[in-house]
């Protein structure tokens, strides 16, 4: 006789609004202009995506130089890029099309305002993550300083800030430990200007509230997302925080541990901004092949957020 296994589903997960406007609009591409279509940078951070897209006629560079047929449009990541990489396209000829999410915009916006406005500029976000390359390449060299812990914190010279100071942030960060990093950042700099909206994107917040809601109740936790995807890495350290210390990140149905799971009498699910839900219901059917199991979906918040795509799609 199987055994029974109760599976909490945290909810929202999955695709957020800038991911499924990123992927559109490189499947409009394809309509429109036919394939190749050249992507640079993967278009978002996960594995199944880019594959299913490459399987379309998509191709993959991380610089434009190694774009072979220049005659092809280009397509810029839902990270977005920094102001060299659209000037270089203009240089090459390349006709280009931007999916930068309008949240990570709305961050390239913000300090752009910021700078003209004479203000130093600090920059809260994981080094060498694309996001955090194209914001700090909205200005020059020097005009952000980056900082990723309460440490770097500590270690800024107040000395070395003559101006006003004002802070931004990667918007998929852990909304606790950012929390932590402001916080340690007004104690430095009292008048320190926050964002008028913050940076950190309604799904990235939803998404970790929902793994807080149901990792206290779980033996175990997998959380569905690629190894590079920023948003994904931060939900398994926000449910680790919230109870749950085996929470884990998986690629695909084929990582699950199913000896371990079949120990349990409950686990949790849910996917990072980039994850097709289609990886989710694979996972659930794999363990249903061995465990009689019941699903129980706990929702914290219904998203309706959509972005529209370049007109020139349409």
């Amino acid at each position: 006789m199987k055994k029974e296994l109760k599976i909490y589903l945290a909810s929202p997960r999955g695709f957020c609004a800038g991911v499924e406007r990123a992927i559109e609009i490189v499947n409009k591409s394809l309509e429109k202009y036919g394939s190749p279509v050249y992507v640079r940078h993967e278009i978002v951070h996960n594995k199944s995506v880019v594959n299913d897209l490459k399987k379309k006629g998509a191709i993959f560079v991380e610089e434009l130089d190694e774009i072979q047929d220049r005659s092809r449009p280009v397509i810029f990541s839902a990270h977005g890029v920094p102001k060299s990489v659209p000037e270089q396209a203009k240089n090459y000829n390349l006709k280009f099309i931007d999916a930068t999410c309008p949240l990570v915009s709305k961050v390239h916006r913000e300090s752009e305002q910021n700078y003209k406005r004479g203000m130093d500029i600090i920059l809260i976000g994981h080094k060498n993550h694309p996001e955090v390359i194209g914001t700090m390449g909205q200005l020059p060299t020097g005009a952000i300083t980056l900082i990723e812990t309460i440490d770097d914190v500590k270690k800024l010279n107040t000395s070395n800030f003559s101006k006003p100071i004002s802070y931004i942030t990667q918007t998929t960060l852990s909304v606790d430990d950012t929390k932590e990093i402001i916080e340690a950042l007004k104690e430095k700099f009292p008048d320190i200007k926050a964002p008028i909206k913050e940076d950190i994107c309604y799904a990235t917040t939803n998404r970790q509230m929902a793994i807080k809601n149901i990792a206290k109740k779980c033996e175990m936790l997998f959380v569905i997302g690629s190894s590079n995807s920023s948003n994904s890495q931060r939900l398994v350290e926000v449910a680790k925080q919230a109870g749950c210390q085996k929470s884990y990140l998986i690629d695909e149905h084929t990582e699950l541990p199913m000896n371990e799971i079949s120990q349990c009498k409950n686990i949790g699910i849910s996917s990072g901004a980039s994850a097709p839900e289609a990886i989710v219901t694979k996972i659930i059917e794999k363990i249903k092949k061995e465990l009689v199991i019941s699903l129980e979906e706990i929702s914290i918040a219904k998203e309706n957020i959509e972005f529209k795509i370049p007109r020139e799609l349409n």
